[in-house]
């Protein structure tokens, strides 16, 4: 399967370098690249790609409003969003999280984990690391950092929580605190198809996009708290 990717950056010069990175890869294809948050938003919506990689600051639309029409478009549900910004340490960024963004970057990024965040995304997997970062996001949530949320009614998802067994309650505490499949099912001691099949079901009644939607109702609802360091 080949991974469809949407650029959208202001800067030409940086559209292009991603532009050769992701062509270079076997499983990923470039199918449009965008200078506006505006123009990300008509070439998603008429080229339908898997992942798209957004700048946060773009000049007319920026990528946090480009992310709101996009994941608030139902025929672009399966669209997952990767924001790429010069500042790791962001407000923006949990905007960003709240508007439906699986997960941000840093520009400096290594190649690599360019590529790795791509392939992260388009499973549906959170992009909240370094935890260091995950941490400061968790806070800001819980603060109510940025205003009300952006994305959906938090009331109302924190009131599906109660629709949640004990131990889908339990798999999302531990998918807040950044553990994977594989981990959760070590510490829980089942199989990773178990805890996979509890975050759907959990994402399910929770209206969440993904897992990095979870994470912001597990903060948001007061269900995890964020550690003071």
């Amino acid at each position: 399967m080949t991974i469809r990717v949407l650029l959208a950056d202001d800067q030409a010069l940086l559209r292009s370098a991603f532009k050769v990175l992701v062509d270079s890869e076997p499983d990923m294809e470039v199918v449009g690249e965008a200078a506006d948050g505006a123009q990300a938003v008509a070439l998603a919506r008429s080229e339908h790609p898997d992942v798209v990689l957004m700048d946060i600051r773009m000049p007319g639309t920026d990528g946090l409003a480009a992310t709101r029409l996009i994941t608030a478009d139902p025929e672009l549900s399966d669209v997952r969003i990767v924001m790429l910004t010069t500042f790791e340490v962001d407000e923006y960024v949990v905007q960003s999280l709240r508007a439906g963004a699986s997960g941000f970057l840093g520009k400096g990024a290594e190649p690599e984990e360019l590529l790795g965040a791509i392939r992260i995304a388009h499973a549906g997997e959170a992009l909240l690391s370094p935890a260091a970062t995950k941490g400061l996001i968790a806070t800001f949530l819980a603060q109510g950092a940025g205003g009300r949320a952006v994305h959906g009614d938090v009331g109302a998802r924190t009131e599906r929580l109660t629709a949640l067994t004990a131990r889908e309650r339990e798999v999302l505490v531990l998918v807040a605190g950044g553990l994977s499949n594989d981990e959760i099912a070590e510490r829980l001691d089942v199989s990773p198809l178990t805890v996979k099949t509890h975050v759907n079901r959990a994402m399910a009644k929770l209206g969440a996009r993904d897992r990095a939607q979870l994470v912001v109702t597990a903060y948001e609802s007061g269900l995890v708290r964020p550690r003071v360091e």
